[in-house]
């Protein structure tokens, strides 16, 4: 089975939690791009970075960005301030440019697998695609 969700929705769904706009797009077969609005210095200036699914195993996913020590400075900032945030629980940063989902962690999310597996997340040009089995 799959569930399909448009970039649009999936931005405007962060922007509802977060209160933050994050644009995404097509970045490839298991990669979204992210785009990033910061201020520096009275100019805004855009930074994007790819985020790939790299593996999943049960219900933890694991996500490479690509990006040097800049990108890799401010990933690991953002996730120190969702920490302290809900479902900040949820995220852990690896090393080299990693990060790991633990979509275990939070109670709703965590409910959702005792119904279905988890098989595959991918994108296309249009559409975040979310691949399961129902479990029997």
């Amino acid at each position: 089975m799959e569930l399909r969700l448009t970039y649009q929705e999936i931005s405007d769904l962060i922007e509802r939690k977060a209160g933050r706009a994050l644009p995404l797009a097509y970045g490839g077969p298991h990669t979204v791009r992210v785009s990033y609005d910061l201020n520096v210095l009275f100019k805004t200036a855009s930074v994007g970075i790819d985020l790939t699914v790299d593996r999943i195993v049960g219900s933890d996913i694991y996500i490479s960005y690509n990006g040097g020590a800049g990108i890799d400075f401010m990933v690991r900032q953002a996730i120190g301030m969702a920490k302290n945030r809900p479902g900040g629980e949820l995220i852990e940063p690896l090393d080299g440019n990693r990060i790991l989902l633990c979509l275990s962690k939070n109670a709703q999310a965590g409910s959702i697998f005792d119904h279905v597996t988890l098989e595959d997340i991918c994108f296309d040009e249009q559409y975040a695609i979310i691949k399961f089995t129902p479990k029997m």
